[in-house]
């Protein structure tokens, strides 16, 4: 029998013999990695590359507002593009109550304050995302559907609409977005915060998004279909369509009307971790900030100063370019260092490999990392404290098995702590879009003790892939089975969203898990009921708990259905879930958005949400039923 005290010498010693290794190899490959990070001091301003700007508050306000104006006017309709740009401002003050900056932010680009704390840095204007409107050259069909994958962090916004004109002369700030978009860490003050823009022609529809660790004045929800706010405080929310969730949150809206409105408040969030983020110190030093993990908490982490956690120097990340080799990027993550992804899209053609507890991969820029020749671009080892953030993974042509595994499952060494769990922050995937996408699962954890907190999992149901068979090729070449598997215990997803996979889109394994947000469309594209069929039974649900579970948590659901390649099928359940008395579904739904059917809201309770009921949400409110 191998003893505890046995294991520990043995991992101890394939560690130095694997570091050893690393040198080696490295050095023969031209250089000692490590020594090409240290030999000479950092510069003042990192070597982040050319789609990274910093602002300093001595820049004219013109001379920022040329740089944001011209990166939105490119990335505004910039949907499947490969461009990826960050915005960084050092502390100060930024505009004027004459003068104010005011910008939109486009597609794939990040825009962080880089203070300690969110008032280190203040922007007197506004931050903007309005509708796109599709048709008419750019006069109808306006709406916020496909506004996806751009971040706000970091600053204090003061709501300032000098200078503007029409309807958005006010003070009120426009976030028109749907998936993949976060705000992070914002102290907002001075106006009205609207999730819609209401200034354009309609249908104004918009579709998700994510709120954590800020404090907002009045926040107008409008036609937000669905949405989280986790760990914050708001002077008050406007309304609801589908499903809102709060969570921690100071000042959240009372759910004991629901579903009139359909709100779901949490006093205190189960567990949380905001984001690492970069900041620059007093004294000019360039650092990452790691927030520890937290259990049953709400409100802002930085209320009683600089959130509670760990500062890494900057020296300490291996900063990485899309055209670094991955032998590299592994070499350098063995021998210790965190990583930081800067802007672009990287070719993965192997996995990036996250082996020590606590060890930070933090994306900036929404670095994309494309799977090729079936690659799993990132896998997390079954260790406590491991951080992958700011990263969004593609499918590539050749179908991979998995996009993102954290752990190997019973069969590794199973070593997790619920007081440090493994995080994934503003991770996203996508399987399909800007070329052909494959994978059999995108998202699989099979580590205990692991924190989603918010993500994204999209198998595409638009993209330019060049299909000239429409949705029925799109289903046989864009392939996706399974989009989130949780098989480990003691995991908690906040913000889980998760659309459009070909058989279930999130399947959870492990016992004591924990959803709060979720948001799912089922598969658009079926050619026919054949091809959507779980055995016997019609259709795969969206969110399904496996049969073997006992304690399991859902706060907040949708399931979504939109059968458009086929309005004649059917899916038997939106929800499946073992009817025991530790398997609790709390406010959930389906809807119907113009085609197809889901015959029962959960495990044949709940009426159909079919065609007779667009729009309108079928809810259970508690199940199993009181």
């Amino acid at each position: 029998m191998t003893t505890r005290a046995g294991r520990r010498v043995r991992r101890q010693f394939g560690r130095l013999f694997a570091i050893g290794l690393a040198v080696v190899t490295v050095a023969t490959l031209g250089g000692t990695a490590a020594q090409a990070q240290t030999s000479t001091k950092p510069a003042s301003t990192p070597a982040f590359g050319g789609n990274v700007t910093i602002f300093d508050p001595s820049m004219p306000t013109e001379q920022i507002q040329a740089a944001l104006d011209a990166a939105a006017a490119k990335q505004t309709d910039a949907e499947m593009s490969t461009d990826r740009y960050a915005f960084f401002f050092k502390p100060g003050t930024y505009g004027t109550d004459a003068k104010p900056l005011q910008f939109k932010v486009g597609y794939y680009t990040e825009v962080a304050g880089l203070g300690a704390g969110p008032d280190d840095v203040v922007i007197n204007g506004k931050i903007e995302v309005y509708n796109r409107c599709l048709n008419d050259n750019g006069t109808s069909n306006c709406l916020a559907l496909v506004n996806f994958w751009r971040t706000l962090s970091n600053l204090s916004l003061h709501i300032n609409g000098t200078g503007q004109t029409g309807c958005r002369a006010g003070n009120t700030n426009f976030w028109a977005v749907s998936q993949a978009v976060s705000l992070r860490r914002l102290d907002v003050t001075g106006g009205t915060f609207s999730l819609m823009d209401y200034c354009t022609a309609g249908p104004q529809y918009a579709s998700g998004g994510f709120i954590a660790d800020s404090r907002f004045p009045t926040v107008l929800n409008g036609s937000q279909q669905q949405w989280i706010t986790r760990n914050s405080h708001v002077d008050s929310w406007t309304n609801a369509v589908w499903n809102q969730v709060f969570a921690g949150v100071e000042g959240a809206p009372d759910e004991s009307a629901f579903p009139n409105p359909p709100y779901t408040t949490l006093a205190t969030t189960p567990v949380s971790r905001e984001k690492p983020y970069l900041y620059v110190d007093d004294k000019g030093r360039w650092n990452v900030r790691v927030p520890s993990a937290r259990k049953n908490t709400s409100g802002v982490s930085w209320a009683n100063g600089i959130t509670p956690g760990r500062s890494v120097s900057l020296n300490d990340f291996f900063v990485a370019k899309p055209s670094d080799p991955v032998w590299l990027i592994n070499a350098q993550l063995l021998l210790g260092k965190n990583l930081l992804l800067t802007p672009g899209v990287y070719n993965v053609g192997q996995s990036i490999n996250v082996r020590w507890p606590d060890q930070v991969v933090l994306g900036i820029g929404h670095a994309t990392l494309t799977a090729v020749n079936g690659a799993t671009p990132i896998r997390v080892a079954d260790v406590p404290g491991a951080i992958v953030a700011g990263v969004t993974i593609d499918a590539g042509t050749t179908e991979s098995k998995t996009l993102l595994q954290v752990g190997t499952g019973k069969g590794g060494f199973g070593c997790s702590s619920p007081g440090n769990p493994t995080t994934l922050s503003d991770v996203y995937f996508r399987v399909g879009g800007p070329h052909v996408g494959k994978t059999g699962t995108a998202l699989q954890v099979n580590s205990d003790n692991v924190l989603i907190d918010h993500t994204w999992v999209w198998r595409a149901d638009h993209g330019v892939e060049g299909f000239t068979g429409g949705d029925t090729e799109r289903w046989n070449a864009n392939t996706g089975r399974y989009g989130a598997v949780i098989n480990g215990d003691d995991v908690t997803a906040t913000g889980l969203f998760v659309e459009h996979f070909q058989r279930y889109n999130t399947l959870w394994n492990g016992d004591n898990g924990t959803t709060v947000l979720y948001q799912n469309e089922l598969p658009y594209d079926p050619p026919t009921q054949a091809d959507w069929m779980n055995g016997t039974e019609n259709g795969y649900p969206g969110y399904k708990v496996g049969d073997k579970v006992k304690t399991h948590h859902l706060y907040g659901a949708g399931v979504y259905v939109f059968n458009q390649n086929n309005p004649s099928i059917h899916t038997e359940n939106g929800f499946e879930v073992p009817n025991r008395p530790g398997v609790k579904l709390h406010h959930i739904m389906t809807v119907n958005l113009s085609a197809g059917t889901i015959d029962h809201v959960v495990d044949g309770v709940g009426a159909a949400a079919d065609t007779s009921k667009v729009g309108v949400p079928v809810f259970v409110t508690d199940y199993p039923l009181p």
